[in-house]
């Protein structure tokens, strides 16, 4: 009796199963498509990103064949190729490489003194949201040191103190423009305060160091 009880039970599942199959074979049909479709989504997401880097990689890497180029410090022509070339790479790399373009750039437009244009590009870098922190800071910088004879000395300051923290990297260099910035201020004691610091301060880099004591010596200590 318990075998005959059993071989119903079975069979009642069975039948139970062959009619939830049949009620929802096409939804069970839709889930496994669109489990296909997502992987091959993602493999082929993966090799876009893929092809685009590599193609950006190439650009960057003519973009900095030209820079680097022997006649580059004193031909504006090879100098205008190479922007021209790093413009390309801010228009269709990634956020990494845009703002790896945009510095060299800037630094190849400062070069050829064209200080505004440099200025402008370090400013899309500061600015930019998506860029690493670290280069947004050095764009800050570098903004701040080329214009530190020109630019408004509120406005620098406010830009050069957001970078003195003794946890950001750059908060020697960022020390020094604003004594440079009190100097040109006339604030000469307040310079020799800074410049005194940045002398003692064994975690600067060693040129700020020697620049600093070359400075309050101009200064009469």
């Amino acid at each position: 009796m318990v075998d005959i009880f059993d071989e119903v039970d079975e069979e009642l599942r069975a039948e139970r199963a062959q009619q939830l199959l049949k009620r929802y074979a096409g939804v069970i049909v839709a889930v496994a498509l669109l489990i296909v479709a997502a992987a091959a989504g993602w493999q082929g997401w993966h090799w876009y990103q893929a092809r685009r880097d590599q193609a950006a990689a190439a650009q960057y890497l003519i973009a900095m064949n030209l820079a680097n180029a022997p006649a580059a410090g004193s031909s504006a022509a090879t100098s205008s190729a190479a922007i021209v070339e790093f413009d390309r790479v801010v228009a269709t790399a990634p956020e990494g490489y845009r703002t790896l373009a945009r510095l060299r750039a800037a630094a190849l437009k400062a070069d050829a003194g064209d200080r505004q244009g440099a200025a402008a590009l370090w400013d899309q870098v500061a600015a930019d949201g998506s860029a690493d922190p670290l280069l947004r800071d050095l764009a800050s910088l570098l903004w701040a040191s080329h214009l530190i004879d020109s630019a408004d000395p509120s406005l620098l300051q406010d830009r050069l103190k957001a970078l003195t923290a003794p946890d950001n990297p750059w908060h020697a260099l960022a020390n020094e423009q604003l004594a440079l910035l009190d100097m040109r201020l006339g604030k000469t004691d307040q310079a020799k305060t800074m410049l005194r610091s940045l002398a003692q301060d064994t975690t600067a880099p060693n040129g700020v160091r020697g620049r600093a004591e070359s400075l309050l010596n101009r200064l009469g200590g």
